[in-house]
């Protein structure tokens, strides 16, 4: 099981020695993701200033951009690290796709990621070989590559691709057409073994693929002090509030306080939202323990389920060094 680390939102200018300091600290991937800045231009640097680190998306939102868009700049990430590059791949939902990125949301969102996929691949398989391009499918058509546009092979191609997403449709997916899976945030154990690794073993199934080749990534909820603890309350409600995530909601009997957070989240209530976690929510969502003993208990609760962790709390040199510290030796000795 890897231990990982996510990108806080910050320039690029700063980039450079916060992936030194990660790679320093001996995680063993970053993931960028796309929340205040885009994905892809922070990972240029560290590609640049780090060594042995995987590192990648988590996630790109896939509909904001094309499958063309996408191919480049993964075959030139790749290129330039050596084949560290893992492209992570989201829908996001329907009204940030419309109202924040002025994009078309598609009748069928897993249908059109299919397509994304297999598209993307169209181009790499392209550069690689005779540089023949032909994507036929309902969204996608693509049958244009001169050499003038095609940057030819490089060293690693056989680039990951991530899917991410909570419901089974995304899930099954996965299983067909992907390399590994980002689960959310907002997520429990039961879920993940009643809902995320059976889906993505039917999907597996289906497309006559080898589940255990498929790995899973996960962001975790950790707290170890009270300032996590607060931090981690806002964000389930926050996430909780959004009917998208429902279903993990129901699948614990929380379905009123689902809706009430939702409610709460209409009118702007931010900060009453918080009060609707309680202690059980919290323990369920989130690794609750003590900084010495948090690694030995994240461990225990993903066991035979994912492969690698995010902890869900920003990493900048110098602050919570105490936190970080004690994480990484632990985890390394466990």
């Amino acid at each position: 099981m890897h231990l990982d680390v996510s990108l806080p939102p910050v320039s690029l200018k700063e980039v450079p020695a916060i992936a030194v300091a990660m790679e320093g600290m001996r995680f063993d991937g970053l993931w960028s993701p796309e929340t205040q800045h885009d994905p892809f231009l922070p990972l240029a640097l560290v590609a640049e200033h780090t060594n042995e680190m995987c590192f990648g998306t988590a996630v790109a939102i896939a509909f904001a951009r094309s499958p063309a868009n996408i191919a480049h700049t993964a075959w030139d990430l790749a290129a330039a690290s050596q084949g560290r590059f893992i492209l992570g791949l989201g829908t996001q939902v329907k009204p940030h796709i419309e109202r924040r990125f002025g994009m078309p949301w598609p009748e069928s969102p897993a249908s059109k990621l299919r397509e994304f996929v297999l598209a993307v691949r169209a181009f790499w398989s392209a550069w690689q070989g005779d540089g023949r391009l032909n994507y036929r499918g309902e969204y996608y058509k693509l049958t244009l590559m001169t050499p003038f546009f095609n940057p030819g092979p490089i060293e690693h191609p056989d680039i990951p691709i991530y899917l991410a997403g909570v419901n089974p449709g995304l899930c099954r997916l996965t299983g067909e057409v992907a390399d590994g899976f980002h689960i959310h945030p907002l997520h429990t154990e039961r879920y993940l073994r009643e809902v995320v690794r059976p889906a993505i073993a039917e999907g597996a199934r289906r497309a006559e693929r080898d589940e255990g080749k498929i790995q899973l990534s996960t962001s975790t909820f950790v707290v170890t002090n009270t300032q996590q603890e607060i931090f981690v309350r806002s964000q389930i409600a926050f996430y909780a509030s959004t009917p998208s995530y429902r279903r993990v909601m129901s699948l614990h009997g929380w379905d009123d306080a689902a809706e009430e957070l939702s409610s709460l989240a209409r009118k702007g209530k931010w900060d009453a939202m918080s009060d609707l976690v309680d202690d059980e929510m919290l323990a369920t969502f989130a690794v609750v323990e003590k900084p010495d003993a948090l690694a030995g208990a994240v461990k225990k609760r993903y066991a035979g389920l994912v492969d690698r962790i995010t902890p869900y709390w920003s990493f900048h040199p110098g602050d919570d060094e105490d936190f970080w510290r004690v994480l990484v030796d632990e985890w390394k000795r466990t």
